[in-house]
Order: C-alpha cells, then sequence, then structure tokens
C-alpha cells in the first residue's frame, strides 16, 4: 500500500536576523558568515512564536491545503524541538486539540534535526502495520536559536540556527508524492558532544548557573576531527542506500532537499551525487530551522519549479547526537514521466 504526501505547511516568524547583526555579536567578519557559514539571513522567534504554537500555524495550513477534514486524522507526531512551552510537556496532544484532530491520538519524537526523516520513516511503519491507521499528521516547531551564545567560539557552527514551523500531512493509499524508504545513521561516539551542560539531572538548572544553560561543545577539536572522518560519508551513505532500497540510483535523482549546512559541505555532497547547484536549494535566506529545512525545501522547491510529477526527491537530514538520516520520495502522481 503506498503512503503519500497530501500536503505540507510551513509557518517562519515574522523577524529575521542579518548576517551583518550575526557578524556583530560574534566579532567576526560579515564575510565569514555570508561566504563560508552560509548566512545572509535567518529567521528568529518573536515574543508569540512559541515552538508547539509554530507547528500548530503550520499544521493547520498543510490541513487547509489538503482538503481533508482533521477529524479522519488518525495519529498526530510532533516533530518539533524539547525545547518548547514547557517542560515534560507532551506537544503533540496539544497540537492535536488546536487543529481539531478529534478522533487521533498523539505523542512526541526527537532525533534533533534528523526528527523529520525518523517520524517518516516511523510514520509509514504505523500505517502499514496498522489498518485503522490511514491518515498521519507530522507538525512541530524549531527555536533552539535561544540556546546559542555568539561569544561562545566552540558553537560557531550552530551560529546558522533559527526559528519556524513545519507540517507534512499523510494519507494511505494516496498515488502522489510517495513516501518510499528512508536510512538512518546514529553514531553514539558523539552523543555528549553538544549539549546544555546544565538543567538536567546531573547539573540541576539554579541561578547560579544560568549563564550556561546555553548549547555548548564539549571537545570542540576532538569532534571536529572525528565529524571530518565520519559525516560527509555518512551523509552520502544514507542518500545512497535510502536510494538503492527505493530501487533508484543517484543518476536518478531530481532534487535533494538538504539540511542547512556550511556552504562548502552542501556543494560537496551535490558535487559526489554528480548534481548540479539547481538540483537543490541553499537555504541561506532562512538559516537552520532543525528538522523543518527539510520540508521548507520541499515546498520551496515546489514553488520554484525545480520538482515535477515522476521526479525523483531525497530528504536528507543530520543531528546532533548524532545521526544522519535520508528518504527518497517519488513527487507527483504516479506515472508521471521522468
Amino acid at each position: 500500500m503506498t503512503i503519500g504526501i497530501v500536503s505540507t505547511g510551513i509557518y517562519l516568524p515574522k523577524r529575521t536576523m542579518t548576517a551583518k547583526k550575526i557578524a556583530e555579536k560574534a566579532g567576526i567578519p560579515v564575510d565569514v558568515v555570508v561566504n563560508k557559514m552560509g548566512i545572509r539571513q535567518k529567521f528568529v522567534p518573536g515574543l508569540e512564536d512559541h515552538t508547539c504554537g509554530m507547528g500548530i500555524e503550520a499544521a493547520k495550513i498543510a490541513i487547509e491545503r489538503s482538503g481533508i477534514d482533521p477529524a479522519e486524522i488518525n495519529v498526530v507526531i510532533y516533530i518539533g524541538e524539547e525545547h518548547k512551552e514547557y517542560p515534560l510537556w507532551t506537544a503533540a496532544i496539544k497540537l492535536q486539540e488546536e487543529v481539531g484532530a478529534v478522533h487521533a491520538w498523539a505523542f512526541d519524537v526527537a532525533l534533533r534535526c534528523g526528527t523529520t526523516i525518523m517520524a517518516l520513516k516511523l510514520a509509514k511503519s504505523l500505517m502499514n502495520g496498522d489498518p485503522a491507521i490511514n491518515t498521519v499528521l507530522l507538525a512541530g516547531g524549531y527555536r533552539n536559536v535561544d540556546f546559542i551564545n555568539y561569544e561562545n567560539k566552540r558553537t560557531r557552527f550552530m551560529f546558522n540556527l533559527g526559528a519556524g514551523g513545519g507540517a507534512i500531512l499523510l494519507k494511505k493509499g494516496y498515488d502522489s508524492n510517495i513516501v518510499l524508504e528512508t536510512e538512518i545513521i546514529t553514531d553514539g561516539s558523539f552523543s555528549e558532544d553538544v549539549v546544555v551542560p546544565v538543567g538536567g539531572t546531573k547539573i540541576p538548572l539554579s541561578k547560579e548557573n544560568l549563564d550556561l544553560y546555553r548549547l555548548d561543545v564539549t571537545d570542540p577539536e576532538g569532534m571536529k576531527q572525528r565529524l571530518e572522518q565520519k559525516s560527509m560519508d555518512n551523509f552520502l551513505k544514507v542518500i545512497r542506500t535510502s536510494l538503492q532500497r527505493s530501487g533508484y540510483r543517484e543518476q536518478d535523482i531530481s532534487y535533494v532537499g538538504l539540511l542547512h549546512m556550511k556552504r562548502s559541505a552542501h556543494e560537496y555532497v551535490l558535487s559526489e551525487l554528480g548534481l548540479s547547484l539547481e538540483q537543490s536549494i541553499y537555504l541561506e535566506d532562512y538559516g537552520h530551522i532543525g528538522q523543518i529545512d527539510q520540508i521548507l525545501s520541499l515546498e520551496l522547491a515546489e514553488r520554484e519549479g525545480k520538482i515535477k510529477d515522476g521526479d525523483v526527491v531525497v530528504l536528507v537530514s543530520a543531528g546532533i547526537g548524532y545521526a544522519w538520516g535520508a528518504t527518497t520520495l517519488r513527487w507527483g502522481r504516479m506515472g508521471g514521466t521522468d
């Protein structure tokens, strides 16, 4: 039974931060921000842009576009971040209520910036394994930019973090935008390299350590060396494995929806796959909105006419922890021409 993407939704805050502002806060040249980090501007949250709330707005857009009655949704999966309106809180249940998915059951999942790719795999498995699950909503928000200290050079590779919300509506038996196979790699040797050092059970949050309640890198040089050995290879491995398990090769790719990362890494992945820069969109005007990047890239590609019926599309993620993932889609209606 096919599982297809009926619609997507994106919510972006009204506020942005320019490359110049990032450069001023970090004390680095603006050309480094633009050309090396690949950020011309990024979206940052306003006072009312809460994490689950942004996912709710994106979900409402996706539902409206789909024409599906929200009461038909069977499962709601929250794909946003753990940094949200309240700690120890299941955001999916709030999201379910706000969009009118009154007959659904709901839960949260998390794999940092790899969450959307993981959730696509999970949702497909649920739908194939349970005859009662026909329609699934994936939705959530992201604003981990709140945890960035621009004076901390150890976290410079995360200065692209931004904010926004995204949603995907999936339906069993839908013969368009087919979700094919997903490949995920996780590597626990990186599991404690990037953390918020306080606020957990090891070091509870207190008034004395509030300044440390930010993302930090415990061993920046060691992490850099180990990532350089593995990261690009793992990007290519998950893409190629997802394609192969879906019955395709890299020569069949029409479009790659990549997360935002430094410009040289983005270009390297495309080059190794034999693709041109026109076969992806570099999110330099949006920043890195975590696991929302793949949904944003897909919407932009549709808007710009970069994908058409019959195209093979690969969505690609990576998340601290470390996790790499890729999902292959057959875009448009089944039987579309290549």
